[in-house]
Order: C-alpha cells, then structure tokens, then sequence
C-alpha cells in the first residue's frame, strides 16, 4: 500500500497580525520525525493570506500531490483556546485580504448550500484531551479567508478523491516566546505539541478510511 499523503496548510501575516503561529506549525510539521509517521509525506504549504492565493494555490496542490488528508490552520487574533471548524459558512466578510480585496457578495457560491461540514472534529477533540491549552469545537470559522478555505477544501474534498479535511484555528502568541506569557496565552511550544496531536489524529482517521474504501 503506497504511503499516505497529507497536505498541512497554514497562512502568512495579514492585516491586524503581522505575526501568523501558523506557518511556524507548518514548518514543524514538515520536520517531524515519529515512527508512526514513517509511511507518511507530509506535503507543507503556507497560504499568502489572499483569497487570489487560495484559489490558485489550493487546486494546484491537490492536482499535484492528490493528497488522503488535508489539515490546515488559520489564526484567530480574538481566540483563547483552540478551535477544531465543524463547518464552513457559505458567506463573506468585507474585511480586505493582504492584497486589499474582499469578496463581493455576501455569499462564496451563489448556489450552495447554507454550510459544509467538516467530519471528524471530535476525533480531533479526543486526541487533544490530554493538552494543556484548552481546545473546543467551533461551528463558526469566521467570514474571513480560514472560512474561505475551509469552504474551497470542503467543496473539493469529494471531487478530488479524499474525505478528510480538518480546520483548526489557534490563538495568538507573542512572537519568539516560547514559555506561556503572563497573560496565560499559548505559546509556540503550546501549539506546536497541539500540532503535532492534530497530525497525529488525522494520520489515524486517514489509515482507517483508505481501509475502508
């Protein structure tokens, strides 16, 4: 059996954050090292936080690594926990992208339906049980481009042959330091172990569903 693939997103700076944790997770990800992981390529990709962006970069990669999973982070500046996306809203925001666009419309796809979900956030929720930072799921993953992304990878999801994207949206951090600030907010280290636990997870789900096709 060839070895699995799995696609792990971030996204870079974008207005209001000049730092994004995310692309630090991504890096981490790429350099893991476990056992477990021995029979998985982990294919990393940070997001020009631009909705241009995702909709070059994303079918691109699908096309090319035809990945089993798909999990990705995005920040939210406003969050004190973890956020595992339950679902991604067909809506938009008027908030501008790196670039100074926002979409137009008050809706992604015209003729889609209300929402998608996104499957196997309590699995997640499960693995994470044992991490300190606290870790919830969420049923709103905003109007900006996390929910835009979940939404384009939900949509592609079946049509490019794989069942399992996840979302999880992390809480700021302040930048190059490591231990927790005195304002108890996460740390690097923080979420790159909850990275790690997310990956983990998701390399599990993965296995079990090619078993079953």
């Amino acid at each position: 059996m060839p070895a699995l693939t799995i696609l792990v997103t971030g996204f870079g700076p974008f207005p209001g954050a000049p730092f994004n944790p995310t692309g630090h997770l991504v890096e981490r990800l790429a350099r893991l090292r476990r056992p477990m992981l021995a029979e998985v390529k982990i294919i990393p990709h940070v997001f020009q936080t631009s909705y241009a962006a995702v909709d070059r970069d994303l079918p691109k990669l699908l096309a090319k690594h035809r990945p089993d999973a798909l999990l990705m982070f995005g920040l939210a500046p406003r969050a004190k926990l973890l956020r595992i996306e339950t679902r991604a809203r067909n809506r938009s925001g008027s908030f501008p992208d790196i670039s100074g666009r926002s979409l137009p419309g008050r809706q992604i796809r015209i003729d889609g339906p209300p929402d998608l979900v996104l499957p196997h956030g309590r699995h997640l929720l499960a693995a994470a049980r044992s991490l300190r930072t606290p870790v919830a799921l969420s049923r709103d993953a905003g109007r900006y481009l996390c929910n835009y992304l979940c939404w384009r990878a939900s949509e592609a999801a079946t049509e490019n042959g794989f069942h399992l994207a996840a979302f999880v949206h992390v809480p700021p951090v302040t930048r190059k330091v490591l231990r927790p600030s005195k304002r108890h907010r996460a740390s690097l280290d923080d979420l790159s172990r909850a990275a790690v636990c997310f990956l983990m997870a998701t390399t599990t789900i993965a296995r079990r569903m090619r078993r079953h096709v």
